[in-house]
């Protein structure tokens, strides 16, 4: 695995990198060679899911690099309309029929969908997936304290991971802080937030200016000190290498309460509250 990131090991004993790759939206040969890039710039963490239709594109950016399999830490997600046990475990065995891939590193539930209330099923598919070697570490995401708590309880399998809205106006402290108390990693998606906001913020400047760094650095730092998987995505070889440019300095205590200050209740991106939201 590549030496200049920082690793953490689940509590089912992956051990992933600290900062990896979102790959929403990268598709078809220029999502390949943007993958490709972040590769060979030295991510081993790439995030791709059922609904970005993108597996493929994955793949190949895998065949392509000259980086071996056993390096990368590839995942993907279940759908909300494949919670049903035997849907999932087709739907996992055709993700990996699109990237042309023999197993996962990780497999998460993208939403809990609670309304439609079969995401213990499609957990129960999960780890059946897992004892198939179709993937190496199952978990979820966008699923509240309560959501994990029934999977433990019906299943007796907690998830090894969490990815979460989770940036600088949604700092998700409660949440983290379950995560830690459980030994649940928390995975952050959408980690800038809303680019323009985060870096027109005059608080993310200062401390910006303070290290001599980008605000972008800043907050992916930010979510490393938070003991928190960052995702960011990014097609531009120039701006991967910035962004995992972020273990040379550190936040003192004073930046990380400037940074949580800017945190709301509202915050989210979109209206996505996990308790109601349904995921097709």
């Amino acid at each position: 695995m590549n030496n200049s990131i920082p690793v953490t090991t689940l509590n089912d004993g992956l051990t992933i990198p600290a900062i990896g790759l979102g790959t929403y939206t990268l598709k078809g040969n220029s999502g390949v060679e943007a993958i490709e890039s972040a590769i060979n710039n030295g991510y081993r963490l790439l995030d791709s899911a059922y609904n970005y239709e993108n597996e493929g594109t994955i793949g190949e950016a895998v065949r392509r690099t000259s980086t071996p399999r056993d390096e990368l830490i590839i995942t993907s997600k279940l759908p909300g309309r494949y919670h049903e046990f035997d849907q999932a475990i087709i739907t996992v065995e055709e993700s990996l029929y699109r990237a042309n891939l023999d197993y996962y590193d990780l497999y998460l539930i993208h939403w809990p969908n609670p309304i439609t209330n079969k995401y213990v099923e499609a957990w129960e598919a999960l780890i059946e997936a897992k004892k198939r070697g179709y993937i190496r570490s199952i978990g979820v995401c966008n699923f509240l304290p309560e959501h994990m708590e029934r999977l433990e309880k019906e299943t007796g399998v907690l998830p090894s991971l969490n990815q979460v809205e989770l940036h600088p106006f949604f700092n998700q402290e409660e949440q983290r802080k379950w995560h830690k108390e459980h030994g649940v990693k928390t995975q952050s998606w959408s980690p800038l937030a809303r680019a323009n906001l985060v870096f027109e913020n005059d608080v993310l400047q200062t401390v910006a200016n303070k290290h001599e760094k980008s605000v972008a650095q800043i907050v992916l730092r930010w979510h490393y000190q938070l003991d928190s998987i960052a995702i960011p995505k990014s097609s531009s070889p120039e701006r991967q290498l910035n962004n995992i440019s972020i273990f040379d300095f550190s936040l003192d205590e004073n930046d990380m309460e400037m940074i949580a200050s800017l945190n709301r209740a509202d915050g989210r991106r979109k209206a996505q509250d996990p308790a109601t939201y349904e995921e097709f």
